[in-house]
């Protein structure tokens, strides 16, 4: 029976895994899961798994966590220290869904102990890609991707030379405002932003969707966990969301992972990786499905993607400073503080302020990525009047 440990339980990611789970109840074995506001949601998954330890992110939630808990036998916890503890207790298997640079030091955690993680936490490698890698080579663990784009590229790597890969393609839905005009986006909405076409997500993911920050922040993890020359990463649109990444060869064959737009795909590949197992998701019917479409990601448009380029250049701390500066942004974005197309302007003018500070450090320390995430954070508050008055 493997042991496992869910981090971000109580949102989408988290929820998906613990489906699976379910399925098996014979081969798993829940050690730990952590969550943030949602106490009722993290106490019910915490009975229904008899988990070991439950965690909130929130510290003055630990009272309402432990009366949801009582008598069921499951300990409770809080805070960051909790959400460490946690990480380090043993485990086979250990996913890591927690959402924004927040999961980067439980990930740590985990490595060190040596075990498979599970990485659904693509800021992780955005911030200190060459210090997860290190952490994971150093301890002997295993890091599986789960974003639906990258366990895509992995599986068509699978038995493959790397040497041979000469381009790596990302698609994208395009979100919410995917046949929108550009001068309408402007006045776009946070409600409007979070409705996603095609995948089941939750708020902040589905924004930067919309925004395509998250395929910004995808395409730099692309370069970080395979290793890939930013100039060979490619992002695609691609609507109906059933082509997850294509990898093409030197000989010129693309191989394309498809798939319905269900993370139980991805996730439940990391779960019973090495050997593939049966899951709960659609087969595809290609004679109802018709056609598939495409178009080109629009830079212009999409200026985050712009800026991703600009830090895979840059390399080091920048990743660190744009995703701060990204959630930042994001946080105004919901509040009503700024509109849609703003987002990327803040997030330029942290990457440019920031650019002489020593961002190009090869392989950062937690301390390092956590003093860039502090200040780019900082600068975005700063510019914000500047922005929008």
């Amino acid at each position: 029976m493997r042991r496992i440990t869910v981090f971000g339980s109580t949102g989408s990611i988290g929820c998906s895994t613990l489906d699976l789970v379910a399925r098996r109840p014979d081969a798993f074995r829940v050690v730990a899961l952590t969550g943030g506001a949602n106490i009722a949601r993290l106490a019910a998954q915490a009975r229904a798994t008899r988990a070991e330890v439950a965690v909130t992110a929130d510290p003055v939630r630990l009272g309402e966590l432990r009366d949801a808990l009582a008598g069921s036998g499951v300990e409770a916890a809080a805070g960051p220290e909790a959400l460490l503890e946690a990480a380090r207790r043993p485990a086979d298997w250990i996913m890591s869904a927690i959402v924004g640079a927040a999961g980067l030091a439980p990930g740590l955690a985990a490595l060190e102990q040596g075990t498979t993680l599970a990485l659904a936490n693509k800021e992780s490698l955005v911030c200190a890609g060459p210090l997860l890698l290190g952490t994971a080579q150093a301890h002997g663990a295993k890091i599986l991707p789960v974003d639906s784009e990258h366990s895509a590229v992995f599986q068509a790597l699978i038995g493959e030379d790397a040497a041979a890969v000469e381009r790596v393609v990302i698609t994208a839905s395009g979100g919410a405002f995917r046949d929108w005009p550009l001068e309408r986006l402007a006045r776009a909405t946070p409600a409007e932003a979070a409705t996603h076409p095609n995948w089941d997500m939750g708020q902040r993911i589905t924004i930067d969707s919309a925004s395509m920050f998250n395929k910004a922040l995808e395409l730099i993890e692309t370069k970080e966990f395979f290793g890939i020359p930013a100039d060979r990463i490619e992002a695609l649109i691609h609507p109906e969301s059933l082509i997850h990444a294509m990898v093409g060869f030197n000989d010129g064959a693309l191989m394309a992972h498809v798939g319905p737009p269900d993370m139980r795909h991805a996730i439940g590949f990391a779960l019973n990786w090495p050997e593939r197992r049966r899951l709960p998701v659609e087969r595809l019917d290609f004679a109802r499905i018709g056609q598939l479409t495409f178009r080109a990601a629009d830079e212009g448009r999409y200026p985050a993607l712009r800026l991703a380029r600009q830090v895979m250049g840059e390399g080091g701390l920048s990743g660190a400073a744009f995703n701060a500066a990204k959630e930042r942004a994001l946080d105004h974005f919901v509040a009503g503080r700024m509109g849609f197309l703003q987002m990327a302007d803040l997030v330029e003018r942290v990457l440019n302020k920031m650019s002489s500070d020593r961002l190009g450090t090869p392989v950062p320390t937690l301390d390092m990525v956590r003093d860039a995430d502090a200040r780019a954070r900082s600068l975005a508050d700063e510019h914000l009047g500047a922005l929008t008055a």
